[in-house]
């Protein structure tokens, strides 16, 4: 279907609205990029059974996940993954588990259009839970994530008391005190320190590390704490070469599966899109219109889906029963326009697998085209250009137009007038 008909229709518009039910970037994305298919009843058919779905269980429980093709690229090629990195596919696998969980107190026959996004996503709740265990934060590596982490760091708490010991001891002293900016012991360039007026920096026999803006204060290691700070940044070395064992360790296990976790992504993007508009559909109060075969469209109450509830007039249309054409007539303002809207953006709606706001007995044909000729203008007095412009986008229309198209044509007879004037 021609482009430039769809925004004449304003469809595009209705494509905004759907984003804005879609979690997902690959949902989004789908929104954004939907367009009106000739496979009406199967869409529709998924959309009423996510429909029924959300009555049934709530809304499906998604949020937005990270696009991973670069850490897949990372875990194909050997390469080890950050924390943030794991975190980010423990929540795809979390994603995937608990829609699975939405979904398995279902009976599937119910739901056959829809149950194989759910029944192909792969989970694992052993090594989701592992990385939960292990990764408490993307900068925290919780301490049980090994038995050598857990001593190591059990090695510097200790180690970092004996050193704060000393310095309090230094800190507290009669002999020393006076030489003191502060009774408090501090960490310069990872290193515990103790601060010292500039003009006693000679009393304290040590290494300098720091010194203040105002260059009053010295930051002084005392030589009896030198060979502490050596081991516990020891030890800090060690933390960190265990935490990339881990590290390393866990991306493995993720290395193993790099297959289902895109299948996941993709899973989680279609079932995000599917039920945007699901959920789309049940905001505008809309039904699954009766699909015939005989060429005519009924719609009953139709309403706009771009006008506010409230302010919506409902019209009924009724085409291809006894009649095939269809004049409007009526005073400027009046809603011819928007009627011709209506019809044709239902119907767009309707081939998208989206639900229209009609009443239930509505029923529509499945139009091989629909073709619009709809300008903004709603007086007579229009321009040479503009005028030619309809013109050749009408004759496109009869040259491109099959027996089994809609036509929607605005203002036709005003612009024939105007331009014999």
């Amino acid at each position: 279907m021609n482009k430039k008909y769809l925004e004449k229709l304003e469809y595009n518009k209705v494509l905004e609205l759907l984003c804005s039910f879609a979690k997902t970037y690959i949902g989004i994305n789908k929104c954004k990029n939907l367009k009106p298919s000739a496979n009406v009843e199967y869409l529709l058919n998924q959309t009423y059974e996510s429909y029924n779905l959300i009555c049934r269980n709530g809304n499906v429980p998604i949020s937005e996940i990270d696009n991973i093709d670069i850490l897949i690229k990372n875990l194909e090629s050997n390469f080890s993954l950050t924390a943030s990195d794991l975190l980010k596919l423990t929540h795809i696998l979390k994603t995937s588990r608990e829609l699975k969980e939405y979904f398995c107190f279902n009976n599937n026959e119910e739901y056959i259009l829809i149950s194989e996004y759910f029944s192909n996503l792969y989970t694992d709740k052993q090594l989701e839970k592992e990385i939960n265990d292990k990764i408490l934060d993307e900068n925290t590596i919780a301490d049980n994530a090994s038995a050598k982490l857990k001593s190591i760091r059990k090695f510097q708490k200790d180690l970092s008391l004996e050193i704060k010991n000393k310095l309090n001891t230094i800190v507290h002293s009669s002999t020393y005190s006076k030489y003191l900016q502060d009774n408090v012991v501090t960490i310069k360039n990872e290193r515990y320190v103790i601060p010292i007026k500039e003009e006693y920096r000679s009393k304290i026999k040590g290494f300098v590390h720091s010194i203040s803006s105002s260059g009053s204060t010295v930051f002084i290691e005392p030589l009896s704490v030198f060979e502490l700070n050596n081991e516990l940044n020891n030890l800090k070395a060690d933390e960190q070469i265990e935490i990339l064992k881990i590290l390393e360790d866990l991306s493995k296990k993720f290395s193993s599966i790099t297959n289902e976790l895109k299948n996941n992504v993709t899973l989680i993007g279609e079932i995000d899109f599917i039920f945007a508009k699901a959920s789309f559909s049940k905001s505008i109060n809309g039904i699954k219109p009766a699909i015939n075969k005989n060429k005519y469209i009924d719609l009953i109450s139709a309403r706009h889906p771009l006008i506010d509830k409230n302010k919506v007039v409902p019209i009924d249309i009724s085409i291809g029963t006894r009649y095939s054409s269809l004049i409007i007539t009526g005073p400027n303002t009046g809603g011819k326009t928007v009627a011709l809207k209506t019809i044709g953006l239902l119907l767009l709606m309707a081939y998208s697998g989206l639900f229209i706001p009609t009443n239930e007995k509505s029923s529509i044909y499945v139009f091989d085209n629909i073709f619009a000729d709809i300008g903004d203008e709603q007086s007579i007095l229009e321009s040479l250009s503009t005028f030619s412009s309809h013109m050749l986008n009408i004759i496109e229309i009869v040259k491109s137009a099959t027996k089994n198209s809609l036509v929607l044509l605005d203002e036709l007879r005003l612009r024939y007038r105007s331009n014999r004037r």
